[in-house]
């Protein structure tokens, strides 16, 4: 054996002994870490009750569908019309429509804003595969932009990619922070352009003092399992408009006319999307959670940060833009490795630690297909590829113009996921907990940077 390999060696058995004594020791951040879903997760016996209560009293009514029921007056007592107004008065906005799901929302939205066959709607690249499929369902192209290191649309980019078929602008408010909204709304006003925000990741959250998704034409909500505000599904859409209000619930219910006050001679044809009966039940109850859900993410965020901001800093690592920080529902602590090979030791040391951290891109070529993360652009292979429901190729074959995918489309995007650690926060995350998360990051990141 050289002297080289023996050395090598050495080196080699050192590491494995500092490891092995890093792996015995107890992790930093002791007990339970609740996992992040902060409306479920809230769901105490008190909240509990109130549900089991609202829902019982649905039952008993006999009303299950909102526009009717075995009683002399069958509108009246609806939750979900309780649950669009009581959302409408929390978001300060004059119109709100309840459907079963975040997609349908969007869906309805930029079915309510006219856009269609020919039209394009610029879309992050680093969003849930719903934001792009939602534009193809309404038979429209979605134009994929870059994200900026707030992880949220990078408005240079949104310049370069507006063309004639542009209609409109999805700023997607993602991992709890909002998108940089003064800048997308003048690029819409310069280019008379429509602007929808996606809030499914940050309901509660506010851009310049004003609710997310009222700033643009239209908003969409989710109250999926994951959300933070939650029925296990459902959504919201939202507008000052009162046409736009009356096409999206056209669209959502195909019966809506006689239900709605639409006159028949502007009646277009729809779906059903609605939400259900029980489901608003579940979410008025929820909604008088919200405000201290977000109290409490945005304490034990703050508290993290506090802790690692400095030393990330001179270590060279940056956390993630926040572009307006009051507005932060604070889900999440985001930050930047130098490199993606860090970044995993970065996340797996923190793993060692019992820290909820995690990438938020891995190649996919090395993920089993059940882990793969529709949040990226590289595993939007329908979009990727162009696919169709039908044969005849639509909404890409007659497009106006041709819409080809790059080599390595949103290189910039990758680059940052590949780099970014995340570390959820849930607002039942215990202090000492997310005092020991902050130290724990500190302890890693002078160990590898």
């Amino acid at each position: 054996m050289t002297g080289l390999n023996r050395r090598t060696l050495h080196a080699l058995l050192n590491t494995a002994r500092r490891r092995a004594r890093w792996l015995l020791r107890a992790p930093r951040v002791r007990g339970a870490v609740p996992p992040m879903f902060p409306g479920a997760l809230r769901m105490d016996d008190a909240e509990e009750e109130a549900a089991v209560a609202a829902v019982r009293e649905v039952m008993r009514s006999k009303k299950l569908f909102r526009y009717y029921s075995p009683s002399r007056h069958p509108f009246q007592g609806s939750r979900v019309r309780a649950l669009e107004r009581a959302f409408a008065q929390h978001l300060g906005v004059p119109h709100a429509l309840a459907v079963n799901s975040g997609t349908s929302a969007l869906v309805c939205g930029l079915a309510a804003l006219g856009i269609g066959p020919g039209d394009e709607v610029i879309v992050p690249a680093y969003t849930w595969v719903s934001s792009a499929s939602a534009v193809l369902a309404v038979g429209a192209v979605p134009i994929v932009a870059e994200v900026d290191d707030s992880l949220t649309l990078d408005p240079e980019d949104v310049r370069r990619r507006i063309s004639p078929c542009t209609r409109a602008i999805m700023a997607v408010h993602i991992r709890g922070a909002p998108a940089r909204l003064d800048v997308l709304a003048a690029l819409c006003r310069e280019h008379e352009l429509l602007l929808i925000e996606d809030v499914a990741q940050a309901f509660g959250g506010t851009f310049g003092g004003r609710r997310l998704g009222t700033l643009g034409d239209i908003g969409a909500y989710s109250f999926q399992m994951s959300k933070i505000l939650t029925a296990g599904e459902g959504g919201l859409v939202v507008t000052a408009d009162r046409d736009r209000h009356l096409r999206a619930a056209m669209y959502h219910d195909s019966a809506v006319c006689p239900h709605m006050g639409v006159p028949m001679a502007d009646w277009l044809a729809g779906v059903n999307l609605r939400m259900s009966e029980l489901h608003a039940a579940i979410l008025l109850v929820q909604l008088t959670r919200l405000e201290q859900i977000l109290a409490d993410m945005r304490e034990r965020k703050a508290r993290v940060k506090e802790i690692i901001g400095e030393p990330l800093e001179r270590r060279g690592l940056k956390l993630r833009t926040v572009h307006d920080a009051a507005g932060d529902t604070a889900t999440a602590v985001i930050f930047f490795a130098p490199d993606a090979r860090r970044a995993e030791r970065i996340v797996s040391a923190l793993g060692d630690e019992n820290v909820p951290a995690s990438r938020l891109y891995l190649d996919l070529a090395y993920l089993p297909h059940d882990h793969v993360d529709l949040h990226a652009l590289p595993a939007w292979t329908p979009i990727l590829q162009q696919r169709s429901w039908s044969r005849s190729g639509e909404p890409w074959r007659s497009h106006p113009r041709p819409v080809a995918q790059e080599a390595r489309p949103c290189p910039a995007t990758v680059d940052l996921l590949r780099r970014a650690v995340h570390i959820d926060v849930s607002p039942d995350l215990a202090l000492q907990q997310a005092d020991a998360i902050g130290a724990a990051v500190v302890a890693v990141v002078e160990r590898f940077c």
